[in-house]
């Protein structure tokens, strides 16, 4: 009998102008928490595929329990006790908590009617045994994300998993929700189920795994107990060489030139009667718990939603923006939360999604050069380290990194002055994080400013000039210097209305 549950041997993965996986050798053991880690495009979501079934590798070998299995669509992956959560969520929203458990699997009597009675005590049983009471009546798309990660793994377990891969299952979390998702998964282990653990915050690695593999560039290049490892020599195993993980100085200060003015701005049930100031040359922080209302500031700011009331200025003049190419004319680029919801065009390739904030700049007359479009995006790509077999490629085959780099590469393409970032690090490795805050501080040393929201508090705290921090739809204060520090900064982001 094998001590492992699960053998991938010699997987190899070729796409149209790229090796994905290059003979990847994958063990897992029973009952244990196994990271997999690496950069993006290294190979992670890809191993996890063919083991799902979603992808068929070129060559190699899976085994399970030691005996070799082929594994042709996820229905077959089902059936060897293999399920994959992926990063975004495969839930019908429309449909209830039960439906979504059993989608596919709805138990009928002997008359062929769905016994909906008995599907919901299976689902809701399911929840409880995750040490959850959770209504299964309620449609999906009510839920919040943390209770959203919740039906998925209930999902999994009603097909009887005994190998549960979970693809960034914290990315939208909070840090409370992610310890309940921790307990689960704690409970997982203590009943025998493996948990393949797919993540790029290495301190949760450290808190949750026993065993943590590296990937780099298609090929495993390390595995160890968590215990006989450290972050510096995993984040070195992952980008190939020592990686500097504080927040880069920047050389440059802020000015005193006031780009961005908003006065009073209310957004309806979002925010309401929020005034700061961005001065050029500065990274301001917006900080808040999940809710609070930030996401709906810098989006009211750019056009995206309505404002109710308020006005806002560039440059010291009063503009008015309706939508989001008026916000595009007063030279402000949204770099939005979700990127495959707001920030790309999916089925659309590289160059595309770049060019498309700018297309004037590639035109003679009414036509769109492709000279002058290869030659721009080509300077992006260079400039921000975009990994893609081409500029052709489609956006949708590229890693969840590297789309986040092609939404600030069109951005920078469109050469906006003020830059509002919502998460700009979400989803993205530790070495292109730090790409990404070099970048930054380019930016403002060009003469460029930032607006930042995230949900790393030592990110804001690390990157910005000032912070604001809005609670409940306000403003309840804002630190710079000395000031600057989670306990000033989570004072104020629970801070209860008077």
């Amino acid at each position: 009998m094998s001590q492992f549950i699960l053998e991938m041997q010699n997987i190899s993965k070729t796409f149209p102008g790229v090796k994905a996986l290059d003979e990847v050798s994958f063990s897992v053991k029973p009952g244990e928490v196994h990271a997999l880690v690496g950069e993006n495009g290294a190979g992670k979501s890809t191993l996890m595929k063919v083991l799902n079934g979603v992808l068929q590798a070129n060559s190699g070998t899976i085994l399970i329990d030691g005996k070799p299995v082929v594994i042709r669509g996820t229905k077959a992956a089902q059936a060897f006790g293999v399920s994959l959560i992926y990063q975004e969520f495969n839930l019908v929203n429309t449909l209830s908590v039960a439906e979504n458990i059993y989608l596919g699997y709805l138990r009928t009597g002997a008359t062929r009617l769905i016994k909906w009675t008995t599907v919901r005590k299976d689902a809701s049983d399911l929840l409880k045994r995750l040490g959850f009471d959770l209504n299964v009546r309620k449609k999906v798309g009510s839920l919040s994300v943390a209770e959203k990660q919740l039906v998925e793994i209930a999902k999994a377990l009603s097909v009887n998993a005994r190998i549960i891969a979970m693809d960034e299952p914290t990315s939208s979390l909070t840090k409370n929700e992610t310890e309940k998702l921790f307990d689960i998964i704690r409970g997982l282990k203590k009943s025998g189920i493996t948990v393949i653990y797919i993540s790029h915050k290495l301190e949760e690695v450290f808190a949750i795994c026993d065993t943590v593999t590296v990937l780099r560039d298609g090929r495993i290049v390390d595995t160890k107990p968590v215990g006989d490892t450290s972050h510096s020599e995993v984040i070195s195993r992952m980008v190939g060489r020592p990686v500097e993980m504080s927040y880069p100085r920047r050389s440059s200060v802020m000015q005193p030139d006031v780009v961005l003015e908003v006065r009073d701005v209310a957004c309806a049930g979002f925010v309401e009667g929020i005034s700061f100031t961005l001065h050029k040359g500065e990274i301001l922080g917006i900080a808040g718990l999940v809710g609070s209302g930030r996401t709906e500031l810098v989006e009211a700011i750019f056009g995206a939603r309505p404002l109710q009331a308020g006005a806002i200025l560039v440059h010291d003049r009063k503009v008015r923006i309706r939508n989001t190419a008026d916000g595009k004319r007063c030279s402000m680029g949204l770099i939005t939360e979700d990127r495959k919801e707001t920030g790309l065009a999916l089925h659309y390739n590289l160059t595309d999604n770049v060019t498309i904030t700018n297309l004037t700049k590639v035109s003679k007359g009414p036509v769109v050069s492709k000279r002058l479009s290869q030659a721009s995006v080509n300077i992006c790509v260079q400039e921000l380290g975009i990994r893609t077999p081409s500029t052709r490629q489609t956006v949708m085959n590229l890693s969840g990194g590297n789309q986040q780099k092609v939404v600030l590469a069109k951005w920078l393409f469109s050469d906006v002055d003020i830059f509002l970032m919502d998460e700009p690090t979400r989803g993205i490795d530790v070495g292109a994080k730090y790409e990404i805050y070099l970048l930054m501080n380019k930016l403002v040393e060009r003469g460029k400013s930032i607006i930042m929201i995230s949900s790393e508090l030592p990110e804001v705290l690390g990157m910005s000039d000032r912070v604001i921090v809005i609670n409940e739809g306000r403003l309840k204060g804002e630190l710079k210097g000395a000031e600057m520090n989670p306990e000033a900064v989570m004072n104020l982001a629970i801070k209860r209305k008077s």
